[in-house]
């Protein structure tokens, strides 16, 4: 049984679909305005993981992953740029995509846009008047009374009172409470608005995600998600709109993501330390990125330096090497292999504990190369086909290996190519044994052959 790990019980809970075999998820994307970074990838990343598997696993999901296209930030930085803002969202939005595809990142089956669902936001704050859960401030805006919602604070595990004592709020004379959050802003002049009860104005961040949710997918959700730093406030503000609105339990499972980190910080914006994809796209390879960014569990903080995305390349390049010079596969007993693969991705999605059933699928193949070709052959279909689910593998082997003969080889990326040039030699395939040589000398290498076998050294 798929058991996923739930951020409000802090246990890992089976999956139970409201709806038998049919999985509503929603994960809180991109607010667009600037390149996304590589701690945007791994939300993105995480979620396409979790959507390919589940998929992968027979049950029908619809996954809606929105994009705030309106905020205090775009407003901010179209101004600078003297840009309209429409067309400042619109270039990132592509550009969005276009790292998306990048990195083999799924299309979610919904992408709506805050701007479109400015009457559903509306509709619903009205709703949160009407039963006494938010109220209009002296100064016009719309906020939501955090004192009437009693579950307050559940899903960061603390109480309204310790949330009170610890909060950071600016002074706010409208507000009734520190915590209180806006859910519709009247417009300052010169910024993009629509009419409402209250006035011209924009939505609240918080109000968009309950209303783009709910709309798209219902009252109740099985899976909602998004990186580690949402889960408060913003998650736990969606849960206090939407079900104070619907009266009915909003979430069922809620999926969090790890930060990736450079030198034990947060990568972000507001720090200046993080990368963008297209930056490092312009060092490694797509596919060594996601690597990189599934070789850790999704729940964990990953380190993003040069010697772990080297790591990266030289493992991918293990399993590329292992695919090469393989014939048509036959049929062969793989169950021992993929059910292992799922046990591992069964419990809570556990991506590096199912990378290191591929490579014990690897040495297996390895050894096979010289004693059966055919049933190496059948494991390396097993192993592409098994690594597609982590959109993994994806490149004919011959053109990935042959492009990384400029990058720098690993230990383990050398051995294995010394060792895949042995079993060449053993079965008189001189061609490829010339061209590992070839590929080793032009990295670098200096391979030395005696009668113990071939040893090596850099030059």
């Amino acid at each position: 049984m798929l058991k996923i790990y739930d951020s409000l019980t802090q246990k890992k809970q089976p999956l139970q679909p409201i709806d038998k075999n049919n999985i509503k998820m929603y994960v809180c994307g991109m607010t667009v305005y600037d390149f996304c970074h590589l701690g945007h990838a791994r939300m993105m990343l995480a979620f396409d993981l979790v959507s390919r598997y589940l998929r992968a696993r027979g049950y029908n999901v619809k996954y809606v992953r929105n994009i705030t296209d309106i905020d205090d930030k775009i407003i901010k930085r179209a101004n600078e740029n003297n840009e309209p803002y429409f067309e400042f969202v619109e270039r990132f939005i592509t550009a969005m995509h276009e790292d998306n595809v990048a990195l083999g990142i799924l299309p979610p089956d919904e992408e709506p846009r805050a701007t479109e669902f400015i009457p559903q936001i509306i509709a619903l704050i009205e709703t949160l008047i009407e039963k006494g859960y938010a109220y209009v401030a002296t100064n016009g805006d719309v906020y939501y009374n955090v004192r009437h919602f009693k579950t307050y604070g559940e899903l960061a595990h603390q109480n309204l009172d310790d949330l009170l004592s610890g909060a950071r709020v600016d002074v706010n004379e409208a507000k009734h409470n520190p915590l209180d959050f806006v859910l519709w802003k009247i417009a300052k002049p010169n910024e993009p608005s629509w009419e409402s009860p209250w006035g011209a104005g924009r939505p609240g961040w918080h109000i968009e995600c309950s209303a783009m949710s709910t709309t798209c997918l219902g009252k109740h959700l099985d899976i909602h998600g998004g990186g580690l730093d949402l889960l408060f406030p913003h998650h736990q503000n969606e849960i206090a709109q939407s079900e104070a609105a619907t009266g009915e339990k909003f979430v069922n499972l809620w999926l969090h993501n790890g930060f990736v980190n450079v030198d034990a910080e947060k990568m972000s914006k507001s720090l200046g330390n993080f990368t963008t994809i297209r930056e490092a796209l312009k060092e490694y390879r797509p596919e060594v990125l996601r690597y990189f960014l599934l070789a850790s569990h999704y729940r964990s903080p990953i380190n993003y330096s040069a010697a772990n995305l080297e790591s990266a390349n030289g493992a991918l390049e293990r399993l590329y090497t292992a695919l090469r010079d393989l014939p048509t596969a036959t049929e062969l007993d793989t169950e021992h292999y993929e059910q292992r693969f799922y046990e591992k991705m069964d419990d809570d999605f556990n991506s590096p504990e199912a990378l290191a059933v591929l490579f014990d699928l690897v040495r297996e193949i390895n050894r096979l190369k010289i004693t059966d070709i055919k049933q190496a052959a059948a494991l390396g279909a097993l192993l592409k086909r098994l690594a597609g689910i982590l959109g993994l593998l994806q490149d004919d082997p011959e053109k990935f290996l042959q492009s990384s003969v400029d990058n720098v080889l690993d230990n383990a990326a050398i051995e294995t190519l010394i060792t895949e040039r042995s079993t060449a030699k053993s079965r008189k395939n001189w061609t490829r044994a010339d061209e590992i040589r070839k590929q080793l000398t032009d990295a670098g290498i200096v391979l030395e052959d005696n009668v113990q076998g071939t040893t090596w050294r850099k030059k």
